[in-house]
């Protein structure tokens, strides 16, 4: 076995490295009050080693797409918390593995959620950006 990327930093200077896609949008503070929260949520997924298709698609994430900690950022903002992260297998995967990260936040008032979603492909070494984050409903089968 061969290390072919590795990365290291602390948790302070990489929370306050990460770019702002809307830097008005959420104040600072908030910014990196909620990107802690992701990242917590991406580390501690069923004690993500990197290991399965499922974690590398979720730390691709972490590491290159700053777009859900923004996202999670601005719901803070409208009083929602993340409450969940999971990952399944997308129907957009045919001859490719790619699955779809979720990203659930619940509304601190009323208590309901709201889901998005970003799609990776984790067929080869590499993994990538299949779509952007979005809204997403969950499906329900005929059973």
């Amino acid at each position: 076995m061969a290390v072919e990327q590795i990365y290291s930093f602390d948790r302070e200077s990489f929370l306050s490295s990460i770019p702002k896609s809307d830097p008005d949008s959420v104040p600072d503070g908030q910014f990196v009050a909620a990107s802690a929260q992701v990242l917590d949520a991406i580390l501690q997924a069923t004690d993500n080693a990197g290991a399965t298709d499922e974690h590398r698609a979720l730390n691709y994430l972490a590491m290159r797409y700053p777009e859900i900690y923004t996202r999670t950022a601005q719901v803070f903002a409208e009083n929602f918390s993340l409450s969940g992260v999971g990952v399944r297998p997308s129907p957009l995967g045919s001859a490719r593995t790619v699955v779809d990260c979720i990203f659930t936040y619940t509304s601190r008032r009323a208590g309901f959620t709201e889901k998005a979603a970003v799609s990776v492909d984790v067929t080869d070494q590499h993994p990538f950006l299949v779509t952007s984050l979005s809204s997403y409903y969950d499906r329900f089968s005929d059973q």
